[in-house]
């Protein structure tokens, strides 16, 4: 798997709880939305980087495993993506895109997350265009554009500007991937 990332942190040969300190001191050099693969050997590692992203509200988009190496790629979030309020007005629920996919229904999903985080896993057929990168120009305005993202925060404010630039038919998908049951692709 080929992931763009922005930066690269070596921790490998760093035991617990080197990888986190280090990965720590190279977020404070990240933009939000930037990826960083920190490369460890300690199988810790695993489990340490995954709870501290947590606790910190920064994004775990996985880990990718080739022989002792192990890398595992995080995104910085800025802190409008990590607020709690919602303000496009058109809301659909996971449970019910579902049953729409389900019903066959044609569907144009658009997922907001970065390209790593795609890839990593993403509802077959959406559309990938980062919103920090959003081409309205790519998009049809008279068409449903069901807009998803990790949490579903990243999507809201994508549907507040789509809905902004004169997009009518908006619904921003909540309350994300990371909470998504359906199948996914990987690439």
């Amino acid at each position: 798997m080929t992931i763009k990332v922005d930066y690269t942190l070596d921790a490998k040969g760093l035991a617990c709880p080197m990888p986190i300190v280090k990965t720590k001191k190279a977020f404070a050099g990240l933009k939000p939305g930037e990826i960083i693969e920190v490369q460890a050997t300690d199988q810790g590692s695993i489990s340490d980087l995954k709870a501290w992203a947590k606790s910190a509200d920064h994004d775990y988009l996985g880990t990718d495993e080739e022989g002792p190496l192990i890398k595992h790629y995080i995104r910085k979030v800025s802190s409008p993506e990590t607020k709690e309020e919602r303000k496009h007005d058109t809301v659909l629920s996971l449970e019910n895109l579902q049953e729409k996919i389900e019903n066959d229904e044609s569907l144009f999903i658009l997922d907001v997350r970065e390209p790593a985080e795609f890839a990593f896993g993403h509802i077959p057929g959406a559309i990938n265009m980062p919103f920090s990168q959003m081409e309205f120009n790519k998009l049809n305005k008279d068409e449903s554009i069901y807009v998803i993202c990790r949490s579903g925060n990243r999507s809201d404010l994508a549907a507040q500007r789509l809905s902004d630039e004169g997009f009518q038919q908006i619904v921003n998908i909540v309350p994300g991937m990371n909470q998504w049951k359906g199948t996914i692709e990987k690439n």
